[in-house]
């Protein structure tokens, strides 16, 4: 099991990686702004992660191929988007990806540490964002999780699923897999449908109903 979670790891990595290097192109920066941008996103969420825990080093000082895994899938993206037009919708559909993998990840680097399901929960979360919220503020935009958008709550979905799972100490790879395609249903149910959650509207004095 710790292979399979180690893959989907890098496969995360990878993927929020591409989100970032898609987002710098989309803002016309140069190759060091794509690498950039593609290893924060990628790095982004679970070094806050390893901080609050208290993981010394964080997870790409003490194992530098993350970083690696990040820079050549942001330069890959570098040269494909400049050979070819990708599809508009291709970073929605790669964040929702990344979203679902460090969500799971976040969640099982949390309860290794800590044994609670509360604050685990919180990491899974705290992983599958935080890398898209430094990579919008970067960029020059609002992050996502500040739009009326379903994304973070598509985490907590995915994050509470596994958390209920190894609470009833069902099977472990079943219980990934579940958490996995949560988020990732929601995630991208909310990207065909357009659905949000409400917004919050405050009256204001003077104004009648």
């Amino acid at each position: 099991m710790d292979s399979v979670i180690h893959i989907l790891d890098l496969i995360g990595t990878a993927v929020f990686a591409i989100t970032g290097a898609l987002v710098a192109g989309r803002k016309r920066m140069d190759t060091f702004g794509v690498v950039i941008l593609g290893c924060v996103t990628a790095v982004g969420g679970g070094t806050l992660r390893d901080v609050v825990l208290g993981c010394s080093p964080v997870f790409w000082i003490s194992s530098p191929h993350y970083l690696a895994i990040a820079t050549i899938a942001a330069i890959g993206t570098f040269v494909v988007v400049h050979r070819w037009r990708l599809p508009e919708m291709l970073l929605a559909y790669a964040d929702a990806v990344g979203l679902a993998v460090f969500t799971v990840i976040g969640f099982q680097a949390g309860f290794q540490t800590t044994h609670s399901y509360g604050i685990s929960i919180v990491m899974g979360m705290t992983t599958g964002v935080v890398g898209g919220i430094v990579r919008d503020v970067l960029a020059g935009e609002i992050p996502l999780i500040f739009h009326k958008e379903i994304y973070a709550s598509a985490s907590l979905a995915g994050a509470t699923l596994l958390a209920l799972s190894t609470r009833l100490q069902g099977s472990t790879s079943l219980a990934i897999l579940l958490s996995i395609l949560t988020t990732l249903g929601i995630r991208l149910a909310a990207l065909h449908w357009n659905l949000t959650l409400p917004v919050f509207h405050p009256k204001e004095r003077g104004k009648s109903a």
